[in-house]
């Protein structure tokens, strides 16, 4: 994709050049500059892919965690702990 910008009357080189970079990182074009500037396996691009987190929802607050009310409060927990819960939690200095 090109991109043509024309000097305005009484704008200055550096003025043009900001609105110029301005303009290229709009389009996304410094990302994809600096994305392709080292050569990426195939194997390594779908592994960062995969790691990559899922994009957050913005809007609402507690839409992206799906949770509401205070945080850290589990639904349903009523006060039991899921490390003591049955008995399974971590054991203290033995090895069984």
């Amino acid at each position: 994709m090109a991109i043509r910008i024309k000097a305005r009357a009484g704008e200055s080189a550096e003025q043009l050049l900001r609105r110029f970079k301005k303009i290229c990182e709009k389009e996304g074009l410094t990302k994809e500059v600096k994305k392709r500037q080292y050569y990426e396996k195939p194997s390594e691009r779908k592994r960062r892919e995969v790691r990559r987190p899922p994009p957050l929802e913005l809007g609402r607050p507690g839409a992206a965690t799906g949770r509401e009310g205070s945080p850290g409060v589990k639904a349903g927990a009523k006060g039991k702990s899921s490390k003591t819960a049955g008995g399974r939690g971590m054991s203290r200095g033995r090895s069984e």
